[in-house]
């Protein structure tokens, strides 16, 4: 696209000669070349729906990578996932070799946008923005993984590597550990994960993110005429959810890389939630005390330890139930925490080196607290770890999603010299 040709003129000013080899000047280059062929295919991914639980969606967006990554040598195929998981199943991309380091390339297809929500395109806002679905979180950093792999490809740069890019179908949604058995067994047979979710400048690395859990909560109470409410009806179910939740807040809230999120709440004389649409009713009256609430929420957390400590708080919370009500609350592993390490660090300083190389400047490790969980965590107790290499913008989840456009073919031209010096 225009806007990032133009500026394409920023991308290799700043480079020495000195400190990058031929065959790594050679790669930047390709990079810019194939600059409109990257932008003509992330525009067609972001603009096909691929929520979580839109499988056909997912798997759509799955086959043009899986095409494409096809082109480079790879062995794609599909991990299917049993029925009762409602998931689409992940795409693995395998090439084996016997130079450097054997990496693991992390990425998912899925996004937050489910198909019942309006489409946002893929957008140019401006000379250094575009919107759309997932254009950052993640199908940015899909397709700058490809990008990267193709540049390589190119300069038949990728001849004798060993690489396993695994794009997963349910990061957003997770499946339950089931979903990750073979993302696990195929990463330890790696040495090194690389995870592209988005990047916060092209500064900031992640060496540490939060891990995720869900919880639901769901409290009964005597139910009749509003009139009885605070006597012999007691305070009603809707009462005791905002009595949990508040006291969740008042004791919780404050702790370090802790968060506890209620993203839905509902109650009534009747409530019912779907698990497989993530959609709920009510039926209620404002002449009827309400006696049934459910909550649905996630907990987010640096380490096991913290995760457990909060989980035993809130058990304690939730038992001492208002008069005539009564509270169960119960919660399910989702992603575990990538807790900070020095082997992660020590991957951070070759990236810095290269950065520096490049001419971009110094690559810090950003704060654990900034991220949400991520596939990677999966992963993190067995080989260094690296995230947060994705591409760069705002908004994720929201409508407001956007992408740096400028600091696209940066970043892609970085991950390529990466991948290069790590397979040397």
């Amino acid at each position: 696209m225009k806007h990032i040709l133009v500026s394409l003129l920023l991308v290799t000013s700043g480079v020495s000669a000195q400190t990058l080899s031929k065959p790594e000047t050679d790669v930047m280059a390709t990079v810019i070349r194939q600059i409109p062929e990257t932008d003509v295919f992330l525009t067609k991914v972001v603009n096909i729906n691929s929520g979580s639980l839109n499988k056909e969606g997912v798997r759509t967006v799955g086959k043009l990578m899986s095409d494409e990554l096809a082109k480079l040598g790879f062995k794609t195929e599909w991990v299917t996932l049993p029925d009762s998981l409602n998931r689409a199943g992940h795409l693995v991309a395998t090439r084996q070799g016997k130079k450097g380091k054997k990496l693991f390339l992390i990425g998912h297809l899925d996004t937050v946008f489910e198909k019942s929500l309006p489409m946002e395109p893929f957008t140019l806002v401006n000379d250094s923005t575009a919107s759309g679905q997932g254009v950052n979180d993640i199908k940015g950093g899909d397709v700058l993984v490809i990008a990267a792999l193709k540049a390589l490809n190119t300069q038949k740069l990728l001849d004798d590597t060993s690489i396993t890019v695994y794009f997963t179908g349910d990061e957003e949604s997770g499946g339950g550990a089931a979903s990750r058995i073979d993302f696990v067994e195929r990463a330890k047979k790696c040495d090194i994960a690389l995870a592209f979710e988005t990047a916060q400048g092209l500064h900031s690395v992640t060496t540490g993110r939060r891990g995720s859990s869900s919880w639901t909560l769901h409290v009964k109470a005597r139910t009749g005429h509003s009139s009885r409410i605070f006597s012999d009806l007691g305070y009603g179910a809707i009462y005791e959810a905002v009595r949990i939740l508040n006291e969740f807040r008042r004791t919780l809230g404050q702790e370090q890389y802790l968060t506890f999120n209620p993203g839905l709440i509902v109650g009534g004389s009747e409530v019912h939630y779907d698990d497989k649409t993530a959609k709920a009713e009510t039926i209620g009256k404002t002449n009827i005390v309400a006696g049934t609430a459910l909550v649905k929420g996630d907990l987010r957390f640096l380490t096991e330890a913290q995760k457990e400590s909060a989980r035993t708080r809130m058990r304690e919370i939730v038992d001492k139930s208002l008069p005539l009500t009564k509270a169960t609350i119960s919660f399910s592993d989702g992603i575990p925490g990538m807790e900070p390490s020095a082997a992660n660090d020590e991957l951070r300083k070759q990236l810095d080196k290269l950065s520096r190389d490049m001419g971009i400047g110094p690559v810090q490790a950003g704060d654990p607290g900034s991220r949400g969980a991520g596939d990677v965590s999966f992963v993190a107790q067995y080989m260094p770890c690296l995230d947060g290499l994705g591409a760069s913008g705002k908004g994720a989840h929201s409508i407001e999603e956007t992408m740096n456009t400028k600091e696209y073919p940066l970043l892609i031209q970085r991950t390529a010299l990466f991948i290069y010096r790590l397979t040397r």
